[in-house]
């Protein structure tokens, strides 16, 4: 029998879920009112369940008014009464009817409702780490998506908001490599009172693409969705993360102590001056990093004219491994030792 907490469309991996814990990263248990297909919310017609995490459902649904297609997101019920939960759905839903532009999820608003929830423009497409599961992306294919992340990213942060929870989970591509940015759930709104709330300060980021300095609990600003974007254009490149550990703690301190693997030793097919672009993102200052989106385009734009340093982070890489070098050959030496040994009683032997 199929789980019950299958996610079924696009929208599947921006919700944290798992079939053992179906409320997510909570733990809670949260009470679901399930609409079924034909259902009416006010002037939308429910076709379809697609997602749902502890806090909310995604529904695919049709506007009655003029046939639309659209995405209701309608918080479970329990979670309507939750202060905290209420106050950030309403700051997601005020930022996304702010943001006006092709790369970015729309949201609607300006009508009266019976209930809460959010009414979202439909995206057609695969959520980028539904393709990243396939391996490294062609070099060509995730240039065109990550200068497509990139022009959302210059738009909201001209527009003072900052994403906060960039990958891939949360980039959807279309069949021709357009891009929606999606899921404002954690970003940060600078034309707002407050850019964050204490009871959230957990949630912001998710281990693998979360910047240095918001592992440090800074809330980070647009140059901490560049640094995610540096990590999501690693891995499309190699395959592979920059930063590893054992436990999601682990990875997260990783690039607080540690360098990078250099790309071109990830992946040979990297070149020098993408390789220093990479470098550049990944900056773990933020004032060493791309200061805006605009000059991380650039460089992509024009990687002939990105010149190439002589960065310590590759020497210091090196050396970190050096050891582990000569600690393989001198344990290999040691090993040879009896074989030599054997050889050489056997050469006495026949000689004798």
């Amino acid at each position: 029998m199929a789980s019950p907490y299958r996610i079924l469309t696009p929208y599947r991996d921006s919700f944290r879920y798992s079939k053992e814990n179906p409320d997510g990263a909570h733990g809670k248990m949260s009470f679901y009112d399930p609409l079924e297909p034909g259902q009416h919310v006010d002037s939308y017609r429910i076709d379809a369940s697609v997602a749902r995490s502890g806090m909310a459902t995604i529904y695919r649904a049709t506007d009655t008014r003029d046939g639309r297609t659209v995405a209701l997101k309608i918080p479970h019920p329990d979670m309507e009464a939750d202060p905290l939960f209420s106050d950030r759905f309403q700051r997601e839903s005020s930022i996304g009817q702010r943001l006006d532009h092709p790369n970015v999820m729309r949201v609607y608003g300006g009508e009266k409702r019976s209930r809460v929830y959010m009414v979202m423009e439909w995206c057609d497409g695969r959520l980028l780490r539904r393709i990243l599961d396939h391996g490294r992306i062609p070099g060509e294919r995730a240039l065109r998506i990550a200068k497509g992340v990139l022009e959302a990213l210059a738009y909201i942060h001209a527009n003072g908001v900052v994403h906060r929870d960039l990958k891939p989970e949360n980039i959807l591509v279309d069949e021709n490599d357009n891009i929606k940015l999606i899921d404002f759930g954690i970003a940060g709104d600078t034309s707002a009172r407050r850019l964050t709330y204490a009871n959230f300060t957990t949630a912001l980021g998710t281990p693998d693409y979360i910047s240095p300095e918001q592992v440090k609990g800074k809330r980070g600003d647009g140059r901490s969705d560049l640094y995610s974007m540096g990590v999501i254009l690693y891995e499309m490149l190699t395959g592979k993360l920059p930063f590893h550990g054992p436990t999601p703690l682990a990875a997260m301190n990783d690039r607080l102590l540690n360098h990078p693997t250099p790309p071109r030793v990830a992946d040979p097919e990297v070149t020098p001056q993408m390789q220093e672009i990479l470098y550049r993102a990944l900056e773990r200052d933020p004032r060493n990093r791309y200061p805006r989106a605009e000059e991380f385009l650039h460089d992509l734009d024009h990687p002939e004219q990105v010149g190439v340093e002589d960065r310590a982070e590759i020497r210091d890489w090196q050396n970190r491994r050096s050891p582990r070098l000569r600690k393989f050959l001198y344990y290999g030496a040691l090993a040879l030792i009896p074989v030599v040994i054997l050889l050489l009683m056997l050469l006495l032997a026949h000689r004798r």
